[in-house]
């Protein structure tokens, strides 16, 4: 049975307004994305505090950044350090071939919703997940949420950590699951210890060396034409 989400977080409009701009803002920032602030903030001036507060400060932030550099943080923080990734299987099961079954689960919801990836992203890639949690299947998407619910966890936690302004998204996006269990914050606190599967324990897979995450996808430099 799905359970009811947090009562701060708004109605069921509200999550999935909130998980679209979140899905948007998670993406690689482009003229694009600048294009469509005016109605990122129309949709976020609509959301209860929960959401409307972090999402309309990192709404701030892309308005007083210029591109190139928004461009080059987004890069640094997703796309060289692994305990940002934003592939939601790789917390869950590392480098394992349960993680390409999980992927081939993903594809499956998609297609049976309607939906067909583009741009060759991955299917586990949270923005990808949000999207399709808004407007394709509310139901199966939140399902895939909240079974990574310590992934998207740890994710906010590294970001808040590194003083990310992409914590606030993060941030917005926990406003829209329900409260963290038990089992959910020993899964992060293990995976913060150990890291995913096939990771050494003992050491530190998230240290202050980045590198880029098995799925590293690179975007084009910050200036460059894409």
């Amino acid at each position: 049975m799905r359970r009811r989400p947090s009562a701060t977080a708004g109605s069921a409009a509200q999550l999935a307004a909130a998980r679209q701009a979140a899905s948007l803002l998670l993406g690689y920032p482009d003229e694009e994305l600048l294009g469509r602030l005016r109605l990122l903030r129309a949709a976020v001036a609509s959301l209860s505090p929960a959401l409307a507060g972090p999402l309309g400060r990192f709404l701030d932030h892309l308005e007083t950044t210029p591109l190139c550099d928004l461009q080059a943080d987004y890069v640094e923080t997703f796309d060289l350090r692994r305990r940002c990734s934003l592939y939601l299987t790789y917390y869950a099961y590392g480098d394992t071939r349960k993680r390409g079954m999980a992927l081939l689960q993903f594809k499956h919801l998609y297609g049976r919703a309607g939906m067909q990836l583009v741009d060759g992203e991955l299917p586990d890639h949270l923005a990808v997940v949000l999207e399709f949690t808004a407007v394709g299947d509310a139901a199966r998407g939140e399902r895939l949420l909240t079974e990574h619910r310590a992934g998207v966890e740890l994710i906010r936690l590294a970001l808040e950590e590194r003083g990310s302004p992409y914590a606030r998204v993060l941030q917005a996006v926990s406003a829209t699951l329900p409260p963290v269990r038990a089992e959910d914050r020993a899964a992060v606190l293990r995976l913060a210890q150990e890291g995913p599967p096939t990771e050494e324990v003992g050491l530190d897979p998230y240290g202050a060396t980045p590198f880029a995450p098995p799925d590293y996808i690179p975007h084009p430099p910050a200036g460059a034409p894409a």
